[in-house]
């Protein structure tokens, strides 16, 4: 059994200033240190027992979130740039306000791109892929993730088996500090 628990990092600066998030370093607001440290209490609980192996996106306010909660479970983390959230290009370092007035394509599609040099979901997806074959094909049975909210929409969908261009019809989208659990049940061979 492989079980695979993400975790979107906790409220940032970002959330509450108008800026873009994308791949600015951003920290955690007061208020996501809280829920961080929530979230590290809440695990504890449910984890004793097991080890788990954590992995982080590189950017601040994940690895703020990895930070606080592997000092709960007094575990380690390893940072992986696959788990970044998307590159928006030229709107990173702006504010929101400023990506309204200047977004290129309003997306539609997974390989529309809102801005000069940003990443389409498909390119995400792309990036993200190597890493989650990765830990499927692992030994590592318990392992959690702290990543961002696009990135993780997708790290969902690929659990779900569901193919990129399934996006282009659904969406999966997640709040800040959520939790998600995922269980895969190994079959044998059965006689």
């Amino acid at each position: 059994m492989k079980q695979i628990i993400t975790i979107q990092h906790t409220q940032s600066i970002h959330h509450t200033n108008g800026m873009i998030g994308s791949w600015t370093d951003w920290d955690l607001s007061e208020l996501g240190v809280n829920q961080a440290d929530n979230i590290g209490k809440n695990l504890v609980k449910e984890l004793t027992g097991k080890n788990y192996k954590m992995f982080s996106s590189d950017l601040l306010r994940a690895r703020h979130t990895a930070e606080i909660v592997a000092g709960h479970l007094k575990i380690n983390y390893e940072l992986n740039d696959c788990l970044r959230e998307r590159n928006l290009g030229e709107a990173v370092g702006k504010s929101v306000e400023w990506a309204h007035a200047n977004t290129i394509v309003w997306e539609k599609t997974i390989d529309d791109k809102a801005f000069n040099n940003s990443e389409s979901r498909r390119d995400t997806w792309n990036r993200l892929k190597s890493f989650y074959d990765e830990i499927i094909e692992s030994k590592d049975e318990n392992i959690i993730i702290v990543s961002h909210g696009d990135t993780l929409s997708l790290f969902n969908a690929m659990w779900l088996g569901l193919e990129v261009e399934m996006l282009n019809q659904c969406d999966l989208f997640g709040m800040a500090g959520g939790v998600s659990f995922f269980t895969k049940i190994m079959m044998g061979n059965v006689s």
